[in-house]
């Protein structure tokens, strides 16, 4: 069956396409995609794939900011991937993959993502590297840890941002729905 992929901003998806994203996510996620889950994925740019059914996978990447040693780094953070149970292990995901790591590379010094324990091995496969320290939030009261981030957080650190050193913890910014 022939696929037609398409990336796009928020700002350009029609208020249908971001109802039919939503519907994939939510049933490739079994129902456990939250509101909170869907705002992180949006503002940014969307990686949709279609076939001759509809909307068939789904990606995006948004704009993050990471304290790591000191430096404030720009991080295209991948969010609200997700695949239609009948066309998951077609090699879907991986061209959505492959079209947000275009964007990372070029717009991004680092790549991140916290991955489902279904998606850790795609994202291993094409590269992604296992985030070995701890992973925190700048959160309104200060930093807080999140270990339920550690050992699910991955990172695809670009030339600009240099090697990234696990002694010293990975702060994100803060979003609602971070510290539950």
């Amino acid at each position: 069956m022939a696929t037609r992929l398409r990336t796009a901003h928020t700002a350009d998806l029609a208020p249908a396409e971001l109802r039919a994203a939503r519907a994939l996510l939510e049933d490739a996620f079994d129902g456990d995609f939250r509101d909170e889950d869907w705002d992180h994925g949006l503002g940014g740019m969307h990686v949709l794939v279609h076939d001759g059914r509809g909307l068939a996978a789904h990606g995006s990447v948004i704009q993050r900011r990471v304290l790591h040693r000191g430096r404030s780094l720009r991080v295209g953070y991948v969010e609200a991937v997700g695949v239609r149970a009948d066309v998951r292990r077609t090699g879907l995901g991986g061209r959505v993959m492959a079209e947000l790591e275009r964007i990372i590379e070029s717009a991004y010094g680092l790549g991140a993502l916290s991955a489902s324990e279904d998606g850790a091995a795609l994202y291993a496969v094409r590269g992604w590297q296992l985030w070995p320290g701890r992973v925190c939030v700048l959160a309104p009261d200060g930093v807080v840890r999140l270990p339920e981030e550690e050992g699910i957080t991955f990172v695809r650190p670009g030339a600009a941002v240099g090697p990234l050193d696990p002694e010293h913890e990975l702060v994100f910014d803060w979003r609602d729905g971070d510290v539950l």
